[in-house]
């Protein structure tokens, strides 16, 4: 746990001594406030859900956009060997860099806790918890996309080429559902269950399943896996 605890601090402040971090969570403020403050200044409507609509889309760019130097970076200058060599698993330095990325991102999330606050400041009824399933399955939504990142940065020198991969996995999870009616209904609903926007939308509607809970876990444990295994494959 100390060595965990170790490379996330070090990747977590690594990612505020230049202009990543900053540039992220700027950008995803100014989209998400975008999409909250129009309807509520043009057409007098005051609540979350066009937020909510807008941040998985916005998660497809910036999340990618986080998570694409993770280890690519340290593939590319050779000190992932450094790294590998040292008494630290593989699976303790995915866990760390894990932890920093989705720690950048629900740092994100917290500062759109601004938007409930001015509904509620100019007196709207707030359901607190409707808001609270929305924000629960964001950051489900966020530590998938992040385990994604993770793995495409482990396994190629180049942060662009990290970046790509991992926006169209992303893409392809959250989009599958749309492509239902193409696919044979006997296979309908196995693709429909790896659809993270399906169990998404299950969430925001007020329906906490286990199912989805479970969906969203395995996602996580499977991709931060595969990140493991990609380093000891470098190790070895």
């Amino acid at each position: 746990m100390n060595y965990i605890l170790t490379i996330a601090k070090k990747e977590f402040a690594g990612y505020f001594k230049s202009l990543s971090a900053y540039m992220v969570l700027i950008g995803f403020l100014v989209i998400s406030g975008w999409f909250f403050a129009n309807p509520l200044f043009l057409s007098n409507q005051s609540d979350l859900r066009g937020f909510f609509g807008i941040a998985p889309m916005i998660f497809l760019i910036f999340i990618p956009a986080t998570t694409m130097g993770l280890v690519s970076k340290e593939n590319n200058t050779g000190t992932i060997e450094l790294l590998t060599t040292m008494p630290v698993k593989s699976y303790q330095i995915v866990l760390g860099k894990y932890i920093s990325a989705i720690g950048l991102i629900a740092i994100g999330m917290l500062f759109t806790m601004i938007y409930p606050i001015t509904i509620l400041h100019v007196g709207t009824k707030v359901d607190i918890g409707a808001m609270a399933l929305g924000y629960l399955g964001l950051f489900l939504l966020a530590g998938v996309f992040t385990a994604i990142g993770t793995f495409t940065s482990c396994l190629t020198k180049n942060q662009i080429v990290a970046f790509i991969v991992s926006f169209f996995i992303c893409f392809f999870f959250y989009i599958i559902d749309a492509v239902l009616f193409f696919i044979p209904s006997g296979l309908g609903v196995i693709f429909q269950y790896m659809s993270v926007n399906y169990h998404l939308s299950t969430i925001s509607k007020g329906v906490v399943d286990s199912r989805n809970i479970i969906y969203f876990a395995s996602m996580i444990f499977l991709f931060l896996k595969l990140s493991s295994t990609a380093l000891e494959m470098k190790k070895r």
